[in-house]
């Protein structure tokens, strides 16, 4: 990139990130290691543009880019000659070519005969194969041998006759119906089987591979948690459709998020209570409000561009996901900015507009109450860009205190950095909101200075927002276990939010303290620490690890290659590099059609 403008990129086919990506021309990265997730100065082939405009010079094209890489990768094929085992300084022993020609020999002989290739079912028929071979050859030498091997016409005839016996006739239909009842099993499951060699790997699948983001979770931002100071913690329940703002508890707990101790693991369900606080309907929890709720509800509507309307007992959106996020927490209480700013007598008519810009990371709006003509400035962006502007807070909810508020001081931004620290661990991403009222003496309009309005700001409170797991993520981990099969997450996307996430379905233990060491640093790593591993010290590895945090595609492959060396079978769910498994799972109806649409357009 040479130049940049509040430009994004949609990177999800290639890292998984959950969210676009911001890019900056004035990134450096000296270290070659870093993944596709962490080049902020590099846009790629086959990734979307979702905000902004950008200029940049190309530097690789075809199977040089990244995208080129992944197809690479699914057309390499292994070497079919053992490589010769060498000294450190490159030499090797005589027994060492003779022991990789033979094993290379006694590979293409099991390629040859179906023993080491096709499917776990297509392995076990070929053993059988030979099993049934020698019995039958077996037969017919002691046929042969009862008869002194004198070789005639009906010895030899009973001879093959006893041996064609060991030939099970019937075991071809069996295999037959068996697969069309399975068949028809996972359509009844809304699976569509497009290979019936798919089905034979299913059944012995031992290891997952599933990516996070649409897959393990929604692929969609909602809000978890808030803090308003001198009020305390909000924390949404999850529900079945976290979209609609008419389902889903609302917990309140007058503690900080830090005295809550939620850097802990995540809850159990009959936790909830004790951590978070009993379940409020959100009128009383407006009710019981003075002023703070309010007007943090104010900063976080109107400091917003995203819409949210219901059609037809529908909730419909339109915006920056993020922001839709915040603007359906918004509207759990009331509080649209659709219904704020427009309508035959709106309450606010917003006149500017400041776009977040990727150096303040901020984001400002100046609107008008038409009851009194008073115009304020609603502030959101990045908590310490923010909280840095803000010059005093409420802390209490008291109206008495609402003209004039406490002082910022530098313990009270330490205080905040805390609590943001806690909604991070969670695998929170994590936005602060301010306002202030603009004086009368200011003329408001679109020409203003954004420093001039972007100063001396009211900190009003924190607000976390992540990509939930589906509802069914959990259950079905959790079968799996069960089942004896063992579930990875390779993801683009943070350490802590994707150990939050596996600790949320099941895939980490809730309580990692009581690991071993050793096993501890192997179930989570960042791509980076898995790929500074040779083949050799991944071999060596006490378990593979459940959670690649991080990861780029050439990751993913390792990690199927890993457990192929381990003798396991991988199954890939929702990535690209589903080619190189041997057993591929396609999640969603729109990508069902899209692999249908081109079978067609390719027969």
């Amino acid at each position: 990139m040479v130049e940049a403008r509040v430009f994004e990129t949609d990177e999800a086919l290639l890292t998984g990130e959950s969210l676009p990506v911001r890019k900056s021309e004035s990134s450096v990265f000296d270290d070659d290691a870093i993944g596709p997730s962490d080049r902020l100065n590099v846009a790629y082939s086959s990734s979307i543009c979702t905000k902004g405009r950008a200029k940049g010079i190309v530097f690789a094209t075809g199977a040089f880019t990244e995208i080129g890489a992944i197809a690479s990768a699914l057309h390499k094929r292994a070497p079919r000659i053992r490589p010769v085992k060498r000294k450190p300084d490159g030499s090797a022993r005589p027994h060492h070519y003779l022991e990789a020609y033979t094993l290379s020999l006694v590979d293409a002989l099991g390629r040859f005969l179906g023993l080491n290739i096709g499917t776990p079912l297509q392995r076990k028929l070929s053993k059988l194969a030979m099993l049934l071979l020698a019995i039958a050859v077996a037969c017919a030498i002691v046929v042969l041998g009862a008869n002194r091997f004198h070789a005639t016409q009906e010895v030899i005839i009973y001879a093959v006759a006893t041996g064609l016996s060991m030939i099970p006739a019937s075991l071809v239909v069996v295999l037959t119906i068996t697969m069309a009842a399975g068949t028809k099993r996972m359509v009844k499951r809304n699976v569509i089987i497009r290979n019936l060699n798919s089905l034979e790997a299913l059944g012995a699948v031992t290891d997952i591979c599933s990516d996070k983001t649409g897959t393990i979770t929604r692929g969609k931002m909602v809000a978890r948690s808030v803090w308003i100071p001198g009020l305390g913690t909000y924390t949404v329940g999850l529900n079945s459709d976290p979209f609609d703002p008419k389902k889903g508890d609302i917990r309140f707990d007058t503690r900080t998020p830090s005295q809550i101790n939620a850097l802990g693991s995540q809850p159990e369900a009959d936790e909830e209570k004790s951590r978070h606080g009993p379940i409020v309907a959100p009128a009383d929890l407006l009710a019981s409000s003075k002023f703070c709720l309010q007007d943090f509800l104010a900063a976080a509507s109107l400091a917003n561009t995203a819409t949210t309307r219901q059609k037809d007992k529908e909730w419909h959106f339109r915006g920056d996901p993020t922001e839709i996020a915040i603007q359906v927490f918004s509207t759990r209480f009331g509080w649209n900015r659709q219904a704020l700013i427009t309508g035959e007598n709106p309450e606010w008519t917003e006149v500017a507009e400041f776009p977040f810009d990727s150096d303040i990371k901020r984001m400002s709006i100046i609107a008008t109450r038409n009851s009194s003509g008073e115009s304020f400035a609603f502030v959101k962006g990045a908590v310490e860009r923010v909280a840095g502007i803000c010059t005093r807070y409420f802390e209490t909810d008291s109206l008495e205190n609402r003209s004039i508020g406490v002082s910022m001081t530098d313990e009270f931004r330490e205080e905040i950095i805390r609590n943001m620290e806690v909604f991070a661990a969670l695998g929170l991403r994590v936005l602060a909101l301010a306002s202030r009222k603009i004086d009368a003496s200011i003329h408001v309009s679109e020409d203003m200075s954004r420093d001039a309005v972007e100063q001396d700001l009211t900190f009003h409170g924190l607000i976390g927002l992540y990509d939930p797991p589906r509802p069914e993520s959990a259950d079905a981990v959790r079968k799996c276990h069960e089942a004896g099969i063992s579930v990875h997450m390779l993801t683009g996307d943070h350490p802590e939010t994707a150990k939050a996430i596996a600790i949320d379905v099941g895939i980490l233990p809730r309580q990692m303290g009581r690991l071993g060491s050793n096993v501890a640093s192997s179930i989570i790593m960042t791509a980076r620490q898995f790929d500074a591993l040779s083949d050799d010290k991944v071999d060596k590895l006490p378990v593979l690890p459940l959670v690649i945090a991080r990861c780029a595609p050439s990751t993913k492959l390792r990690m199927i290659e890993a457990l192929h060396r381990r003798g396991r079978l991988c199954a890939m769910v929702g990535s690209p590099l589903k080619k190189k498994s041997r057993t591929q799972i396609l999640q969603g109806w729109a990508i069902a059609n899209s692999c249908i649409n081109n079978r067609l357009a390719t027969a």
